[in-house]
């Protein structure tokens, strides 16, 4: 202090220099988030250990406490009607006194196939507050992934939407649901709603709110089953918490009658819109509901609801930058867009064009284990699923494992001689296995035990290690990006070397007249691997002038020569699910085999395929006769 005091010329200097070179520091290694990120998940474990301790970690508890605070700010908009806080509560409690009319008892779940209604939102804090919880049932489904979905949950009670599809849908299956499983179920149309009015609004008895454990869903949520029958997964009360309390500070969520409103037309059943609007409605941050998704809908929505950020899922951006552009593209409040699957080959187009300034990119699977997040606003970090500072790259360096995989097989490889995984470079990349000390560490799939077991690894890089496998690889460049590579089983090889079909996509996806890219892998006769197959759907103004030459010679600037796809597929629509994501299945299952063209895809017989034939350098028809000639073995790739 003495040598400050004497010195005061000299110790100024010297602060600032000190500034200006944790300032850099920071700058280069990011070790401020690092540290503000490390605090966030902390917090979020701090306030649910306290809320166990008094017995009140149900969500319920937090939403009461936010009514208390904005009784009259309104909650939730949709295009019918406008909700308050008081509406929720007084509206959700009715909800919960017919439920335990109705025989449904603390623990139990009750299945929701519904579309996006506000009674989603209402019926689902409902049952939290008598120790309940929904299960959230694709609205799509029918047949026997229906039932299959609704017998894993375990309830009793359906609540069916009025939609007459899903009526329909669930009638063909009644005699099942109400003989096997004794199921009741209950639509959800006027004469109901009515009869829903006639409960009180009185709060149902603490006791049944009290005592919710950690490892109890919040919501039971379900895999998209593109692969097999869906798969139950529980977003844990524990994961609520730690999640809620990450992502407000993360994104810097305003709440109050003043702060954010959060809009989604995305799928309530999808974990992303679900989760998204339920920690902003009980941390009372505004949410707004569109009833699906719809190009020329939803700026209207946006501009009417006056939402500042809105949640996306999977092509959501790519389907909104179709349309010509329109003068009303920036007349919105949007500050930010929250969601998973922006494709780095239209991520600064979306910013440019409607002027959203920032973009909440996560990246993480209905079964949470390994999770990642990109809070982008400028140039650097645009493209990737989430970045680690200094910091994290430290803290996670073997808990992140990125390690080869036999693309045919899907086994992870190991060293012929010690038997151990070969872990790859983080810059090369490759499917990421997560050290967990425990299999406690992943709460399973619901009711699933042989389905859970298989996504533990063990002795992958010593003997008694245990790691759970993600299913997804992804690369992280050396100043902490990360960038998606490809699903398990998406990865293809070809002239014995591995193709990642994200990759390929996203170089695809920049040439002019290109609208989507969805890339996989076929099997031809007479040949090792697959080969590569782009699906394109060309904007409507390209089709009649595509210049396909043009296209090969840009993807072979961008790729290596086995990257670049022996076949293409013209499509008029989008090849995907109800999730907005690409499904690559049916797509590969037909092939490019004549006969079998159109047998998994919908008026897929009417789609037009070309190839680069042997000794050719440019896209030309493809049909019969070529396949035959592969067939036979006169055409070799």
């Amino acid at each position: 202090m003495e040598w400050l005091s004497n010195n005061p010329g000299t110790a100024a200097a010297a602060l600032a220099g000190g500034a200006t070179v944790a300032a850099y520091l920071n700058a280069k290694f990011h070790i401020r988030k690092d540290v503000s990120v490390v605090w966030s998940l902390k917090k979020g474990e701090r306030l649910y250990s306290q809320a166990l301790a008094k017995g009140q970690a149900n969500p319920w508890f937090i939403l009461l406490e936010t009514v208390k605070r904005h009784p009259d700010m309104i909650a939730l908009w949709t295009r019918e009607q406008s909700y308050t806080y008081r509406d929720l509560q007084e509206q959700a409690c009715q909800y919960a006194n017919f439920f335990l009319a109705s025989g449904v008892r603390k623990g139990d779940l009750v299945a929701f196939y519904l579309q996006n209604r506000a009674e989603f939102i209402i019926a689902w804090i409902a049952l939290w507050s008598i120790g309940c919880a929904p299960a959230a049932i694709n609205h799509h489904l029918t047949s026997d992934a229906l039932v299959h979905c609704l017998r894993i949950s375990g309830a009793k009670l359906t609540l069916v939407d009025e939609d007459q599809t899903c009526i329909a849908h669930m009638e063909e299956c009644r005699d099942t649901l109400a003989g096997e499983l004794g199921m009741d179920l209950i639509t959800l149309d006027q004469d109901f709603k009515a009869h829903i009015r006639t409960f009180p609004t009185t709060l149902p008895p603490k006791e049944l709110a009290l005592g919710m454990k950690g490892e109890f869903p919040s919501i039971l949520l379900y895999t998209s089953g593109t692969t097999g029958m869906p798969k139950g997964c529980a977003f844990t009360v524990a994961r609520l918490y730690t999640t809620s309390t990450a992502r407000r500070d993360a994104m810097g969520d305003k709440e109050g009658p003043d702060g954010d409103r959060w809009y989604s037309c995305m799928p309530l059943y999808h974990g992303t819109a679900a989760m998204s609007l339920i920690v902003c409605l009980i941390t009372g941050v505004s949410i707004a509901l569109g009833p699906k998704f719809s190009v020329r809908n939803f700026w209207k929505d946006i501009r009417d609801s006056e939402a500042t950020i809105f949640v996306y899922v999977g092509e959501t951006a790519r389907y909104l930058l179709a349309p010509p552009p329109s003068p009303l593209d920036r007349s919105h409040k949007v500050r930010c867009m929250y969601g998973n699957g922006l494709r780095p080959d239209i991520w600064e187009q979306f910013r440019e064009r409607f002027g959203v300034p920032e973009v909440g990119e996560f990246f993480n699977s209905t079964e949470g284990i390994f999770g990642l997040f990109n809070y982008n606003r400028g140039p650097f970090t645009a493209g990737s699923v989430g970045h680690h500072g200094l910091l994290m790259r430290g803290l996670l360096h073997n808990v992140f494992v990125p390690v080869a995989i036999d693309p045919e097989t899907g086994d992870v490889l190991r060293d012929s001689k010690t038997g151990f995984a070969v872990r790859a470079r983080y810059e090369e990349g490759g499917e990421i296995l997560v050290n967990i000390p425990s299999k406690e560490a992943f709460q399973g799939y619901w009711r699933n035990d042989s389905a859970t077991e298989k996504k533990f690894l063990r002795n992958v890089f010593k003997e008694g290690d245990l790691y759970y496998r993600s299913g997804d690889a992804l690369r992280r460049q050396s100043d902490g990006r990360w960038y998606f590579l490809d699903r398990l089983g998406d990865t293809f090889r070809w002239k014995s070397e591995n193709v990642a079909t994200a990759e390929v996509s996203e170089v695809i996806g920049k040439f002019p007249g290109v609208q989507e890219a969805n890339v996989y892998g076929v099997r031809l006769p007479n040949h090792e691997g697959r080969a590569g197959c782009a699906a394109l759907q060309l904007s409507p103004e390209a089709r009649q002038s595509f210049d396909y030459a043009a296209l090969a010679r840009f993807i072979r600037s961008k790729l290596p020569r086995y990257a670049v796809p022996v076949f293409l597929r013209l499509v008029d629509n989008p090849t995907h699910i109800h999730n907005h994501k690409q499904n690559k299945v049916p797509l590969r299952d037909e092939g490019v085999d004549p006969a079998l063209i159109g047998t998994k895809i919908p008026d897929g017989q009417n789609n037009r395929f070309l190839w680069i034939a042997p000794g050719d350098e440019a896209y030309t028809p493809f049909g019969k006769e070529e396949w035959g000639k592969i067939a036979d073995g006169s055409a070799r790739l």
